[in-house]
Order: structure tokens, then C-alpha cells, then sequence
């Protein structure tokens, strides 16, 4: 024996307020998230299940259809847009939470739609984004003329300027460079704004929705100009193309918009030339901090498809989440989702509560988000290996929406190069 009674007490010390280590933590779907309560855990919790019950396997569905069928009347692309607003997610607008608490809850909302389908949640984002400016703006009228019950979309790219029309102040363009002729153009006839030209077919709901936020070069013979005016899509002289046929995000119907002497009254006009630019900068800080948001929740999915995965699926005789490299991979899927996500709600908070809208924030928001969703989604189908090349497994479908997203809202490298140039301080100089 070792000299030692079996009842003599525990030579080293209990330290009570000690927590034992877990074995495992088993995190809520956004990771490293603080508890929530009351309002935001309901809403929260009825926006999961929507995701989840609605968006994935409507998406899934619709992904497989012909761009025609996927617009046609009973197609579930009208059913989801409706289920959608039955949620009353509108109504939010007048819940009883602090400033801080609303931008988070709005930033869960948008990752949810996005872990879901991103396709669907761009459409429905798209469609909600004029009243969502328009409110920001304080233009009722706007609000009256067009209600929320209607679809909405945001036309300002063109088959001649893409991100071009993103850089009205051209921050990012070529020095020695010249814009070509504008596909569309607005003039001023009396009492009304008379449109002519074409939207390219990337504009989101273009083919479907209502009416347009439709960003235009404006000519009064002052030099280039541009407004924003609320159009309705319903009136003689506007014609819609062919739904795209796309390699991702095919629950969006995006097709090009014609307008042939269309005639809107100025009233309408939401950013004369004056505010355009000003316009262009508050719109593009929504979206691409949007784009943020929704695209972490397309990292999420697929980061969860493989975790589970690499649960069930067996090679070398063991589970392969056994391997030491499944696990290494696993945790940096598991680190970027959450860097992105941090910085996506950080973004979101700045531009809401601090006073300013910062376009370069909103960008890196979108830029880091969108090539995490990329990248994690790539990773995890790698980790599926074969199954992951087909469509019996979702991964193919995650890669080929995530890949969408590095170019649409104005592709990266654009986006990157006009956040570089926002960052020059010419008083320094």
C-alpha cells in the first residue's frame, strides 16, 4: 500500500464554483448567439420554420422547372411570395424593441430566408426593397401609390453598364475612360417623365413584379443627370423579355424591362438629379449590407449539411468526422460562417444607428459574406465528394447560388475597387 487510508480526504483541493468542461456544446442554428427573448425569439423562431418548411423545398423544386414554368400562374414562386407576406413581418415596424434589438432581429430574419433559398429570399427582398426605401426616404405618397401589397423590383443596371451604373460618381472607373451611350433615358414633357430604352435581364422580379424603382439617366440637356422614379409595370409601352435561364438562384426571375414611351408623373419621381447620387449611395449601402446578411445564412446551410454529413457518412471504417482533416476543415466552415456573420451584423448596426450610411462598410460586407458562402459551400461539397456533384444531395445547388451572388449587386472586384477609392480622404492630400 502507499501508506494512504482509503478515508483520508482528497489530497488536492475543490475549487465549487468550478465549471466541469462539456464534452459538447450544442450551439443554437446562428452559432455563437446571445440568448434572445420575447419577440425576437417568436419572430425568429416563425421565420426558421418558414425557412425551413417553405423556402427549402419550394426552392428545391423550382430550381428544377424551365424559367417559364417557374413564372407561370400556380407556379410555387406566387404561392411563396404570398405565404411571405402572411407572416405580417411588416408589422415589426411598430414592435416595442430598442433601435439595436431591431437592426439584430432584421439581420436573423434575412440569414433565416437565405439558409432557406437564396433565390427566393433575393426575390423576396427585391420585391420589398422599393417600400423599404421609401420609407427610409419618408415619401407616403410614394407608399400610398404604391402599397406593399404589390411586387416590387429595382431596375438600374443595363446591358451596356452593368456595375457601371453602381459608380455614378465613377470611384471606380478607368481615368481615360468614357461611359458608353445609356440604354435607357428619361426626359421631362410637362407634368411628366417620358421613359425610353431597356433595363438588362438582370433585374430581380423584373419579369413579375409589379413596379420598378427604375434608376435612370435623365436628359434635360445639362450634362449627364440620372433620377430615381417609381414606375408602374402594369401601363402600355412597358414589355417584358424571357425569364433568364440561369446556372444559379433560378427561384429569382430575373428578364429585361422595355419601355416605349412611357409616360409617369413627376410626382413620382423619388431622387431628382440633384439627390441621385445621393440615392444611388443609400440604395446600394441597403443592398449589398442585405446581401451580407442573407449570404451567411447560405454559409450556415451548407456548413450544417456537412456537419451532419460527416456524421453519417463512413470511409476508412469509422464516421469520416474520425479524420483528423474532416475536423480541421469542419472548424475553419464553422469560423469563417461565424467572422462573416459577425461582420454582417456589425455592418448592419453602424449604418442604422450611427448617424451615417457608410457604402464602404455595406460593401465589405457584402464582398466578405458572399465569397464565404462560396468558399464553405465549395468545402462542404468537396466533403460530400461524388454524392456532392449530384442532385440527389443539396450541395450542387448551394455552390451554383453562392457562385451568383460574387457577381450580382455589382460583382466583387468593382465593388472592392469602389470601396478602396471611399476610403481617400482628400483633405489628407
Amino acid at each position: 500500500m502507499d501508506g494512504f487510508a482509503a478515508d483520508t480526504p482528497p489530497f488536492f483541493p475543490v475549487t465549487a464554483g468550478l465549471p466541469p468542461r462539456p464534452l459538447h456544446v450544442d450551439l443554437p442554428p446562428t452559432g455563437f448567439e446571445e440568448p434572445l427573448e420575447g419577440l425576437q425569439q417568436e419572430t425568429l423562431d416563425l421565420v426558421r420554420r418558414f425557412a425551413r418548411d417553405v423556402l427549402r423545398p419550394e426552392g428545391a423544386a423550382l430550381d428544377r422547372l424551365t424559367p417559364e414554368e417557374m413564372i407561370a400562374k400556380g407556379s410555387a414562386y406566387w404561392s411563396v411570395i404570398q405565404r411571405h407576406k402572411a407572416l405580417g413581418l411588416g408589422a415589426l415596424a411598430e414592435a416595442d424593441l430598442s433601435p439595436a434589438a431591431m437592426v439584430d432581429l432584421q439581420s436573423m430574419i434575412s440569414e433565416e430566408l437565405g439558409w432557406g433559398d437564396s433565390g427566393l429570399a433575393i426575390a423576396l427582398g427585391g420585391g420589398g426593397l422599393p417600400t423599404t426605401m421609401a420609407m427610409r426616404w419618408g415619401r407616403q405618397d410614394l407608399l400610398e401609390a404604391f402599397p406593399d401589397t404589390l411586387l416590387g423590383s429595382w431596375g438600374i443596371t443595363e446591358p451596356v453598364a452593368g456595375s457601371d451604373m453602381l459608380d455614378w460618381e465613377r470611384a471606380a472607373a478607368y481615368p481615360q475612360g468614357d461611359y458608353s451611350r445609356p440604354s435607357m433615358m428619361a426626359t421631362l414633357k410637362g407634368d411628366k417623365v417620358v421613359l425610353n430604352g431597356q433595363k438588362s435581364a438582370w433585374v430581380s422580379n423584373g419579369v413579375t413584379a409589379d413596379f420598378c424603382s427604375l434608376f435612370t439617366t435623365f436628359d434635360r440637356g445639362q450634362g449627364r443627370e440620372g433620377i430615381n422614379i417609381y414606375v408602374s409595370l402594369n401601363q402600355p409601352g412597358v414589355t417584358r423579355g424571357k425569364p433568364l435561364d440561369k446556372m444559379g438562384q433560378r427561384a429569382v426571375p430575373q428578364g429585361e424591362i422595355f419601355f416605349d414611351n412611357v409616360e409617369v408623373p413627376v410626382r413620382f419621381i423619388a431622387a431628382g438629379p440633384d439627390q441621385y447620387a445621393d440615392a444611388v449611395h443609400d440604395i446600394l449601402c441597403e443592398a449589398n449590407a442585405g446581401m451580407g446578411t442573407l449570404f451567411v445564412g447560405v454559409a450556415r446551410a451548407a456548413y450544417e449539411h456537412a456537419l451532419a454529413y460527416a456524421h453519417e457518412r463512413k470511409q476508412g471504417g469509422v464516421p469520416i468526422i474520425h479524420h483528423q482533416n474532416v475536423r480541421y476543415r469542419l472548424f475553419h466552415m464553422m469560423r469563417r460562417t461565424e467572422a462573416a456573420r459577425a461582420l454582417a451584423r456589425r455592418v448592419a448596426r453602424f449604418n442604422a444607428l450611427s448617424g451615417m450610411r457608410a457604402l464602404h462598410a455595406s460593401i465589405a460586407s457584402k464582398v466578405t459574406c458572399t465569397q464565404t458562402a462560396f468558399d464553405v459551400a465549395s468545402d462542404a461539397l468537396q466533403m460530400f465528394g461524388g454524392n456532392g456533384m449530384t442532385k440527389a444531395y443539396p450541395l450542387e445547388k448551394l455552390l451554383r447560388d453562392a457562385r451568383a451572388s460574387l457577381i450580382e449587386d455589382g460583382c466583387n472586384e468593382l465593388l472592392s475597387i469602389k470601396g478602396g477609392s471611399l476610403l481617400v480622404d482628400t483633405a489628407r492630400l
